[in-house]
């Protein structure tokens, strides 16, 4: 089969590959759809990944080709999406149902073999079968959703009538802020550096958009702030937006230090700020309402993806992609999307 496998950072090489087979309990999938995640970016391009030579890709659907023994409950055939972390199941943290934070995990693309192939196999207990209709696309787009929805129910949730805001408005964000509507929000402000994802804050449903150099008037301070961006100055800059009160999130995973300024300090002491971290987004049982829930409304309709694809390629275009980004900083995507 064809794959594309890291090698070091920066040499991904589209290769052919031993095809894999199912063991018991597990499924062979032929990948209907694979999008390119934040993280990779660092993990192909800067430091790696956990072992190499490896085949990345995590956020994908595909379809049932084959089935190993003791498989129950699924067909050949059925469309599947599938959550990337596999927990140890035996740690302090998965007898609580804390999965993302499971001590002894393994992960899809990066410390096993993941979905930038044609073919990948999975556990049963990693496949959530696709409701009919639903596009193989927004099934690949389950994790980015589940893990915004993950981040604000750690914030406590959105209440009717609060007001939320964004910082970093890629394919997480730009979920983060459907989700604050779908849960009441009257109103939810979006920053960034691009005025192009602006744009598609503003189609994700924002109602107030700056960039990120821009003076944030102080009665738009929110009750909810999602930071999504991973950068010391927004990361600053989440801090000082909330309100009395309020709860700021941190997604975004910042590459160097992260100085907190006096001024940010100053805001979250006095204004009493609740700061939280967010890291995957899963839940019991495994993977949790944060998929299933997320699942449901992206198959219904609730939640809106297909504008944020900006680039479908096949799957030989995946090094070439990654050549572009590394090397050209005009380059704008928000959601790159493969088709094996």
């Amino acid at each position: 089969m064809r794959a594309a496998v890291l090698y070091t950072p920066g040499d991904i090489r589209l290769e052919d590959v031993a095809k894999p087979a199912p063991k018991g309990g597990e499924v062979l999938l032929r990948v209907a759809a694979v999008g390119v995640c934040g993280s990779d970016l660092p993990r192909m391009l800067i430091k790696g990944a956990h072992k190499m030579p490896i085949i990345c890709g995590h956020e994908f659907s595909g379809r049932i080709e084959e089935m190993g023994p003791d498989v129950k409950g699924f067909s050949v055939g059925d469309l599947v999406t599938v959550p990337p972390m596999l927990p140890c199941g035996t740690c302090d943290q998965c007898a609580t149902g804390n999965f993302s934070r499971c001590r002894d995990y393994d992960y899809f693309g990066s410390r096993r073999d993941g979905a930038y192939a044609e073919y990948v196999c999975a556990p049963v207990a990693n496949l959530l079968k696709v409701p009919e209709g639903c596009d193989p696309r927004a099934a690949a787009m389950v994790d980015p959703a589940s893990i915004a929805l993950h981040a604000i129910w750690k914030a406590g949730g959105v209440k009717m009538g609060d007001r939320g805001a964004v910082i970093g408005c890629g394919p997480i964000g730009l979920f983060a802020i459907q989700w604050m509507l779908l849960m009441g929000a009257t109103e939810v402000v979006a920053i960034d550096v691009s005025e192009e994802k602006l744009a598609m804050a503003r189609e994700a449903g924002a109602t107030h958009t700056f960039l990120a150099d821009a003076e944030i008037p102080k009665g738009l301070l929110a009750n909810v702030i999602v930071e999504a961006a991973g950068h010391p100055s927004s990361i600053n800059a989440a801090v000082r937006l909330a309100a009395p009160a309020g709860h700021v999130v941190f997604i975004g995973i910042p590459v160097g230090e992260v100085p907190l300024v006096n001024a940010s300090f100053q805001h979250f002491l006095r204004q009493e700020i609740s700061l939280h971290g967010s890291w995957n987004s899963f839940g019991a049982p495994y993977p949790g309402p944060q998929w299933t829930v997320t699942l449901d409304k992206l198959a219904s309709g609730a939640l809106k993806w297909e504008f944020m694809i900006t680039h479908e390629q096949g799957l030989e275009e995946l090094p070439g992609i990654f050549e572009r980004i590394r090397t050209d900083r005009s380059f704008f995507f928000s959601k790159i999307m493969f088709r094996p």
